[in-house]
């Protein structure tokens, strides 16, 4: 049985192992055309600073990033936000503001924590408050995200509070993203209850919703989350640097790969865990309608700035986790986050690490953009909003370009399409972040069911993975 995984992110790794934990057998190959493994997972680790490339953490709430970590013997490396920096803010004008209690889902139920502040007008709040009284459409049709919330909930609580929560997520623009594909639970909320706030209150006080899921992150970075993955994936065979560019169906079943030098491989099961642009690539001479489905899923990009500082180098100190700015503010940043307030061993003793992300969509494409002008985006805000006028001791721009697959409307009908022309091919399955979920647990769960297809595929049964302890 020999099962090919592409793609060397979080998808693929977990796929990976999946196989080999409920098939030891199976002669597992995983290809990666980059040097290194985990994707947008990346932490360096410099002069005693963790800074992060791409994600810091991930949502608990969904179970499958826990559950590999019990599963691989390291949840005890896991750690939660420093609980004394609590707080996140919005800005607004020149002032930082505090993001409301009660949220969930983007969407603020405790109304009276609004109560005095200036992120609302007086018009914002009673549009707010009048949310329960919306009723609900007849018709069934797909709304993007800031239809949905504009008609509920008014204009002001989708520019000043929904939508650079939602850029922090997707990196995208709402007015685009489908609500259906990305939160569907409000839709469902709203049939069921006639209100989401109404929704929310009832879900939350029957125990189904915490009211602020906690996050968690590994105590030397994310990166760590790939380290281990490496390393129980040792007897697989793990080809970086290796790209697949093309594939076609082998004679008897199963697939011949072509790789980026020309040479071949095969495999009796093949699982694409690609970013859908690379999809559409692999497949297009196999599968033209495959290859159009999957080139058809917009993708956005992403660009962040890691900035250190010596507290003392800052004007006072800078308390909370950190705050995001409204596309209506007309900045360039989409918001900061104090990395060393929000995590702990994030920065050495005396020391502040700040990280921004930068609006990499819906005007320009920053991603082009040397360091120095990214650097310089960053500590301009920095400058304006915290009062930092010292120079970095360290600074790191990276740079994701086209990482983040947009939900836009009529996502769920490609995501189908795409399921029923793969269903076509025998041994081929696809996973990751471009079909129903973009989070760190998603995406493993993603490849685990990606997994569990394939070796049922050999009429291997399903059964519970062993823990790393077991």
């Amino acid at each position: 049985m020999q099962i090919a995984v592409v793609g060397g992110g979080i998808t693929g790794l977990a796929a990976a192992l999946r196989v080999r934990q409920r098939a030891p057998g199976a002669e597992v190959t995983l290809f990666e055309k980059t040097g290194r493994l985990g994707g947008k997972i990346h932490t360096e680790r410099a002069d005693g600073f963790v800074i992060e490339a791409g994600a810091d953490s991930f949502l608990t709430r969904k179970p499958r990033g826990v559950g590999l970590c019990k599963e691989l013997g390291v949840s005890g490396r896991l750690v939660a936000r420093q609980a004394q920096h609590a707080g996140t803010f919005v800005r607004h004008g020149d002032a930082l503001h505090p993001l409301p209690e009660g949220f969930t889902g983007m969407i603020p139920t405790r109304i009276d924590s609004l109560t005095g502040s200036a992120l609302l007008s007086p018009g914002g709040r009673a549009a707010l408050e009048d949310e329960e009284s919306v009723p609900a459409p007849e018709d069934r049709r797909e709304e993007s995200i800031a239809e949905f919330v504009i008609r509920r909930f008014g204009r002001e609580v989708y520019e000043r509070i929904v939508e650079p929560l939602l850029s922090g997520i997707y990196g995208g623009n709402g007015e685009r993203l489908s609500l259906d594909a990305t939160f569907p639970q409000l839709r469902d909320l709203e049939r069921r209850y006639g209100s989401v706030i109404r929704g929310l209150t009832a879900s939350r006080e029957q125990g189904v919703i915490d009211a602020a899921p906690p996050f968690v992150a590994f105590a030397g970075g994310m990166g760590e989350l790939i380290e281990h993955l490496e390393a129980r994936l040792r007897e697989a065979s793990i080809q970086t640097s290796v790209e697949v560019v093309a594939l076609e169906p082998r004679t008897g079943g199963g697939f011949v790969l072509l790789l980026g030098d020309g040479a071949y491989t095969e495999a009796d099961a093949l699982i694409l865990a690609t970013p859908a642009p690379a999809t559409a690539r692999i497949t297009r001479a196999f599968d033209r309608e495959l290859s159009d489905l999957h080139a058809a899923i917009a993708y956005g990009s992403s660009v962040t700035v890691n900035l250190a500082f010596r507290e003392h180098d800052l004007p006072r100190p800078v308390g909370g986790y950190g705050f995001v700015v409204p596309r209506v503010e007309g900045s360039d940043v989409v918001g900061v986050t104090v990395a060393s307030n929000k995590w702990p061993g994030r920065a050495t003793e005396g020391h502040a690490l700040f990280r921004v992300y930068l609006r990499a969509h819906g005007g320009g494409d920053l991603t082009c953009e040397t360091d120095d002008a990214l650097i310089r985006a960053a500590r301009r805000e920095l400058n304006e909003t915290y009062g930092v006028a010292a120079p970095p001791m360290l600074a790191r721009a990276t740079r994701w370009p086209e990482s983040l697959p947009q939900y836009t409307l009529g996502h769920a009908g490609r995501v189908s399409r795409i399921r029923q022309r793969v269903a076509a091919h025998r041994g081929l399955f696809v996973a990751g972040a471009a079909y129903t979920g973009v989070g760190i647990p998603d995406c493993i769960a993603s490849g685990e069911a990606a997994a569990d297809e394939a070796l049922a595929h050999f009429g291997v049964a399903d059964r519970e993975a062993p823990s790393a302890t077991a």
